[in-house]
């Protein structure tokens, strides 16, 4: 462990695969670190442009007052990618598994708070300024080495450090995001939890312009919508009601005026989603009304063909609150939508 990240050797990878006679799976030719001592010397020099990273933690949630159950999404996730047929779609020789962020003491402290007590919160808001910090630290290691990050599970808190790492990587120059999202996680910045992370973002210049994409109208406090109005030329969003309920505008429109709203500069791209986006998906604030897994894919693949993307984040998702036993069809969709944004990727010839 070094930088509080658990590296995933070939071993590893190995004894997740189901193995069939005659069929090879992604995984049998993704890449890992062979000497997680010198991990970032070797993903330098690693030829593979996406490096695969998990977040098994759920304390920005509950300090967001919501429900735990976002660190269990990466496990399965990882499992259902990488037993994925490798074939001529994607081979899997483009993917670099790197392991997950060390939250394991962070998490046991979590786990003793009381999260109906206003002390305990602060509590669990402290917690999530570490997560911040192996997050950013970590991320910053990826993008100088030239990749680009698929960063699954835990909760939408880590936008934040996921901004950070790509922003001082790059010399401190500020991103544009675009989040597919019912919130705007625009809350006050009264300590860190999933609620704020891109309004620290905006407000230490590590985020430029943002656009959220499927805004739900009832959903979102007056503070943030104020922000928005504020700096409208920085801030931005379609919402769900106007695309899927009024139809006042078609989907690809809206996710074109998005695109436009970046005003064509050449700035890398984050792209954002949050699983609570998804109708029925288990996640902390899981909805009745939501888009469905294909309109979600969608908009990756549209993404990533069309912008200058920095690093996918597929956040929220938590398939323990569904049943006692993880919720697979989480798991899957996930790893879906990480073969969408590379091979849409590829379409472009990154």
């Amino acid at each position: 462990m070094q930088d509080q990240l658990i590296i995933y050797s070939a071993n590893e990878i190995n004894s997740r695969i189901r193995h069939r006679q005659g069929e090879k799976k992604l995984g049998d030719l993704v890449k890992t670190i062979s000497d997680a001592g010198n991990w970032v010397d070797e993903l330098k020099a690693s030829t593979t442009m996406f490096v695969v990273l998990g977040l098994p933690e759920d304390i920005g949630v509950r300090a967001n007052y919501g429900r735990g159950g976002a660190y269990a999404a990466w496990k399965p996730s990882l499992d259902f990618l990488i037993n994925m047929q490798s074939n001529q779609f994607l081979s899997g020789e483009e993917i670099l598994i790197l392991g997950h962020v060390y939250f394991d003491d962070l998490m046991e402290m979590a786990s003793t708070l009381n999260y109906k007590l206003e002390a305990d919160i602060i509590k669990a808001r402290k917690l999530v300024e570490q997560v911040d910090e192996r997050v950013t630290t970590i991320i910053k290691h990826i993008i100088t080495a030239g990749k680009i990050p698929i960063v699954i599970g835990g909760g939408h808190n880590n936008a934040y450090p996921i901004i950070k790492g790509v922003s001082l990587a790059n010399n401190s120059e500020s991103i544009n995001v675009i989040n597919c999202d019912p919130h705007s996680d625009m809350r006050p910045m009264t300590g860190r939890h999933s609620g704020n992370g891109f309004h620290f973002a905006f407000e230490e210049n590590h985020l430029h312009k943002y656009v959220v994409f499927g805004l739900h109208e009832s959903y979102n406090i007056s503070f943030a919508l104020d922000l928005f109005r504020q700096h409208s030329n920085r801030l931005s969003y379609v919402t769900y009601d106007d695309i899927f309920v009024k139809e006042s505008i078609n989907y690809y429109d809206a996710l074109r005026n998005c695109f436009n709203f970046f005003g064509g500069d050449d700035k890398s791209v984050g792209i954002e989603i949050d699983l609570d986006s998804i109708q029925n998906v288990p996640v902390s604030a899981r909805t009745p009304s939501g888009m469905l897994p294909v309109d979600v894919r969608k908009y990756v693949w549209f993404c990533a063909e069309n912008l200058n993307a920095a690093y996918l984040h597929i956040a929220e998702g938590a398939p323990v609150l569904a049943h006692k036993q993880v919720d697979n069809k989480t798991g899957k969709l996930i790893a879906y939508i990480i073969t969408d944004f590379i091979k849409a990727m590829h379409t472009k010839n990154i």
